[in-house]
C-alpha cells in the first residue's frame, strides 16, 4: 500500500483521553477534566447578544473572503492601541479560529517540498503535522526546562539553512504556559527569517507582560483569535496578520479552502474587541486563583516547575519519576482515580515523561482532582 502524507498525521492524544473519559461518564465515573484546553466560562454576555442581533438582521450571507471590514479594522487598532504596532486592516485576514490562519500562513511558505520550518519541541501538536501535510519539514530545537521549555535566538540560529522558510513562536505557550522573555523574542525576530506568531494566549498573563512579534518585526505572521480570552471555542473565530506582499496570495488561498469567514460570528467578534467585557477581568482572576492554588499544590506531590508558567491555562510537570511512558500513566490516572489528564508525548518526544494539566475548570474540581492525584501517587509508592 502506498504511503501517503496524511498517514503522517497523529492523532491528536488529548481528544483519545477526552473521547476516554466522557466513556466512562457514560458508565457512571466521576471524572475531573484537567485535560482539555478550553475555557469554563461562557462567552461574555454583550457578544452573545451580538451574535444573536447580527442573525436577527440577516447578516446570513458571504461576505469578503478577509472577512467584514469592520471586523478587519477593530483587529487593526487593538493591535496598535496595545502593542503600539503600526498595523493596516489591509493586513487582517478573519479566519474560521485560528487553525486555519495557520494553515493559511504556511501554505504561504512551504512553496516546496523539503521546506524546513523551525519550532520548539515540546510544541503543540498541530503544528508539526500542518508542516509536514504541506510535505515541508519540521526542524525541532531541544527547548531546556530552564528557560520554560521556550527556543532561544541562539537555538533558532543554529538550525536556520538554505530550505528554513519561517521559525513559529508560541508565547504564553501550549503546552508549557510559559512565555518568552522579551529579549529571546527580538532577538528571534531579528534573524532575518520569518517569524510566525501564535499569540492566541495574549490576554491570559499573570504578573508579566506578553509581546507581539510584530513590536520587533513588522513583517512578522501574526495568528490569534476570539478561542482562548474571549471564551468563544465554538464560535471558531480567528485572524492572522500578516506582511502586506503576502497578502494577495493568502487572500486567493482564503477564497479558495474557504470562500469566507462566518458573517454573523465576525459582527460578534467586532463587538468583543469594541466593548468593555467586565467578564473577562473576572475570568482572568479566576484562572489566576487556580493557578496560585496549583503552584502551592503540585510541590507537595512532588510535581515541579522548574519555571513557573504565567499564561495561558496550563502546567506541564515531569512525571518520569512515576512513569516513564506518559501516555500510559495518563490513562492510568484516568482508569483508577478518574482525573483526565494529557500525556506529554502528545506535544512531542521532549514532552515525554510530563503531563499536561490544564486548570480550565473550577476551583472546586481542580481541589478534588490534586486529591485524587495525591491517592494515586501514594498508591504508586512515589511522592
Amino acid at each position: 500500500m502506498s504511503h501517503h502524507v496524511r498517514d503522517e498525521i497523529k492523532p491528536f492524544i488529548v481528544m483519545e483521553v477526552l473521547e476516554r473519559a466522557i466513556t466512562l461518564e457514560r458508565q457512571g465515573r466521576s471524572i475531573i477534566h484537567l485535560e482539555i484546553g478550553e475555557p469554563d466560562f461562557d462567552t461574555p454576555r454583550r457578544i452573545v447578544e451580538a451574535g444573536i442581533e447580527s442573525l436577527r438582521q440577516g447578516d446570513t450571507h458571504y461576505t469578503d473572503s478577509r472577512g467584514i471590514i469592520e471586523l478587519r479594522s477593530a483587529v487593526a487598532e487593538y493591535y496598535n492601541r496595545r502593542y503600539n504596532t503600526a498595523v493596516s486592516e489591509e493586513q487582517v485576514i478573519i479566519t474560521m479560529g485560528t487553525s486555519p490562519g495557520l494553515l493559511l500562513v504556511l501554505s504561504n511558505l512551504i512553496t516546496e517540498p523539503g521546506d524546513e520550518i523551525i519550532l520548539g519541541n515540546p510544541y503543540y501538536p498541530c503544528y508539526p503535522n500542518f508542516i509536514r501535510y504541506l510535505k515541508g519539514i519540521p526542524r525541532f530545537i531541544a527547548t531546556r526546562e530552564e528557560n520554560g521549555y521556550q527556543p532561544k535566538s541562539e537555538d533558532v540560529k543554529a538550525l536556520i539553512g538554505p530550505r528554513t522558510r519561517a521559525v513559529i513562536i508560541n508565547s504564553p505557550a501550549n503546552p508549557t504556559g510559559t512565555l518568552i522573555a522579551e529579549d529571546d523574542i527580538r532577538e528571534i525576530c531579528e534573524l532575518g527569517i520569518p517569524v510566525v506568531s501564535d499569540e492566541i494566549y495574549h490576554g491570559l498573563v499573570y504578573g508579566e507582560t506578553e509581546h507581539s512579534a510584530l513590536e520587533y518585526n513588522e513583517h512578522a505572521y501574526v495568528l490569534n483569535g476570539f478561542s482562548k480570552l474571549y471564551a468563544m471555542t465554538g464560535w471558531r473565530l480567528g485572524y492572522m496578520i500578516a506582511p502586506a506582499q503576502s497578502m494577495r496570495t493568502l487572500q486567493i488561498l482564503q477564497q479558495n479552502f474557504f470562500i469566507s469567514p462566518n458573517a454573523f460570528v465576525q459582527h460578534a467578534g467586532v463587538t468583543a474587541l469594541t466593548q468593555k467585557h467586565p467578564e473577562i477581568e473576572e475570568m482572568r482572576n479566576r484562572y489566576d486563583a487556580r493557578r496560585r492554588y496549583l503552584l502551592e499544590e503540585l510541590p507537595k506531590l512532588g510535581l515541579d516547575c522548574v519555571v513557573e508558567p504565567r499564561g495561558a491555562f496550563y502546567f506541564f510537570v515531569n512525571t518520569a519519576h512515576l512513569e516513564e511512558d506518559s501516555y500510559k500513566l495518563a490513562f492510568d490516572v484516568l482508569e483508577h482515580v478518574g482525573v483526565a489528564l494529557t500525556p506529554g508525548i502528545d506535544f512531542g518526544d521532549r514532552g515525554e515523561g510530563h503531563l499536561r494539566i490544564s486548570y480550565a475548570n473550577s476551583l472546586e474540581h481542580i481541589i478534588e482532582g490534586m486529591k485524587r492525584l495525591k491517592t494515586y501517587i501514594e498508591e504508586r509508592g512515589g511522592s
